[in-house]
């Protein structure tokens, strides 16, 4: 995931200036917890894959995935958690800012970049309620001592609960592209709901390892389960005992000048206090958030999904007309929106509505969809009518390099989980009724067995192996081809013959020819790439003014 364009660096100095007395009350912000006890249960490290504090517990399954139970007062549950899954915290700590470290290598820029932060978040503190203040104070203790990048381990732990925001506000990501859908009556055997979506959040091979499945016991609201990694308590996914649900997609906005309420919060919190849809909605209305977002909302009350659409300026809520389907990528559909000039284009000039048609394309083809038929969707690698459009692209509703997918059926309160690598092992089945009662000190795995969906078979086929060796040699020729590499011309083909399909492998073949001044075998490749199905209005834009350049040095 990359968190900063070089062009806004200078920015920081202009807002340093007149930063200082914001960002110090933002500093000095701590939860008031003297009120919360904590428990006084000893952490019991049974083994490597499982621990026990008390009610709370951590263990490891066979798939891969993390399962946390935990419970209490908002500190308390905190604190646990923190004790729970330190490791955990610390490894995805340290792989998060590793990245940062990696986009921007220079001290001087980081220490910019510090400030920037600080300027930047210094009002998130008043957007935050106090209950998750305090639960992030109770985590943040047992988080890195490395890192100061963000200010005290208390900022850390806060601020990193709007990474996603962040990171689309300061570059519009839309951190790739989530593509969800639900549906309901006629489409599916018993009329009941089911939604699935991937979450394509990227920061990294390493981050996406260590998904940790929360099952969380709140001090007051619902019970829910969520979706994210160690030290997280916000929410990308998940449902809450009510069988309601929630899952975010990321919309196209201007940058806003101050962080407000992280979007996970939002939906941490309609999860914990909402049964219904209406109460959702009541909860969305009441926030300020600074990025634009859709909440993809299931309801097993109401049996059916709406989206809220948020943005800082405008707020709506989308409602399928006629039909018991719901589908949502990475633009608007309410009225709202439907003038708002940056949704717009973003339909015309991003993947969204490609990757929308396709999910209606693939939905029309299924009589009653089923879970399982559902996480056939989900992995789904080709293009609209099948086109063979390159492994890893973006158009494609599995794009090789999702946090989880994730499938829901609400009225029966079951998930379905991904498992590594991406949305291709095992999609593993937790009953939360079942989880919910007296499983807190169960040594197995809280998942049931009987409802599991198998892995792809994609993933232990030769194509499978030969994208895993594009994406390595992908990330080699980029820096060979800065650092003026030579490769011979079979090289090239055995690199161009990893991925044949996608757009840009010849594209980064065309660049590497180009920069050795091979300007005619150049011309070829970028003519080449834009006969693949490419990815977004500004990428074919990119290869025309490449296809131009070179021209005129021929």
């Amino acid at each position: 995931m990359n968190l900063i364009k070089s062009k806004y660096y200078f920015l920081s100095f202009l807002f340093i200036l007149f930063s200082s007395c914001g960002v110090k009350k933002a500093q000095n912000d701590l939860p008031d917890v003297k009120n919360y006890k904590l428990s006084n249960e000893s952490l019991e490290v049974i083994n490597d894959s499982l621990s026990f504090k008390g009610n709370n517990s951590l263990r490891h399954n066979k798939y891969g995935q993390w399962e946390l139970i935990a419970s209490g007062n908002p500190y308390d549950m905190g604190n646990s958690i923190g004790e729970l899954s330190q490791d955990l915290i610390v490894k995805q700590e340290e792989l998060f800012f590793q990245k940062v470290e990696e986009l921007v290598p220079s001290k001087f820029k980081q220490n910019v970049l510090k400030k920037f932060l600080g300027w930047y978040n210094r009002k998130m503190y008043l957007h935050v309620k106090e209950e998750y203040k305090a639960e992030i104070l109770g985590i943040s203790k047992y988080s890195s001592d490395k890192y100061d990048l963000m200010g005290s381990k208390y900022q850390k732990s806060l601020y990193l609960h709007g990474a996603h925001d962040i990171g689309h506000a300061l570059q519009d990501l839309a951190l790739v592209g989530c593509s969800s859908f639900a549906v309901w009556g006629e489409n599916t055997l018993d009329g009941d709901l089911i939604i699935a979506r991937n979450f394509d959040f990227y920061a990294g091979d390493e981050f996406a390892q260590e998904k940790m499945i929360s099952f969380i016991q709140p001090e007051k609201g619902y019970k829910f389960m969520a979706v994210s990694w160690a030290g997280m308590i916000g929410v990308m996914s998940g449902m809450n005992d009510q069988g309601l649900t929630v899952t975010i997609n990321a919309g196209k906005s201007d940058i806003p000048l101050v962080a407000k309420t992280p979007i996970s919060l939002v939906t941490r919190e309609i999860l914990q206090y909402a049964s219904n849809i209406d109460e959702a909605i009541d909860i969305a209305k009441k926030k300020e958030v600074f990025v634009s977002e859709s909440i993809l909302i299931g309801s097993a009350k109401d049996n059916k999904a709406v989206l809220i659409e948020m943005s800082p300026d405008n707020f709506d809520v989308f409602n399928a007309q006629n039909t018991p389907k719901l589908i949502c990528s990475n633009h608007f559909q309410s009225d709202a929106y439907q003038s708002d000039e940056n949704n717009i284009n973003h339909i015309l000039e991003s993947h969204s509505k490609y990757r929308y048609d396709r999910m209606e394309e693939l939905l029309g083809k299924v009589e009653k969809v089923t879970p399982k038929k559902a996480v056939a969707i989900l992995r789904n690698k080709e293009g609209l009518n099948n086109e063979l459009i390159g492994y890893g692209n973006e158009k494609a509703l599995n794009q090789l390099l999702a946090h989880h997918g994730i499938v829901f059926q609400p009225s029966k309160k079951m998930v379905w989980i991904s498992t590594n690598p991406y949305q291709l092992g095992e999609f593993v089945a937790f009953h939360l009724d079942e989880v919910f009662v007296n499983q807190s000190q169960k040594i197995s795995t809280l998942s049931n067995a009987d409802y599991l969906i198998g892995k792809d078979p994609f993933v232990n086929s030769d194509k499978f192996i030969d994208y895993e060796k594009y994406r390595n040699e992908k990330v080699r020729i980029v820096k060979n081809t800065e650092e003026d590499v030579v490769y011979n011309s079979k090289d090239i083909a055995t690199f161009k013959s990893y991925n044949p399909h996608n757009w840009e492998v010849y594209f980064l073949v065309g660049k590497y020819y180009y920069e050795q001044k091979q300007y005619t075998a150049a011309l070829l490749e970028f003519e080449r790439a834009l006969t693949k199905e490419v990815t977004t209005v500004p990428d074919i834009e990119k290869i025309e003014w490449y296809i131009k350049k070179t021209k005129r040095k021929i």
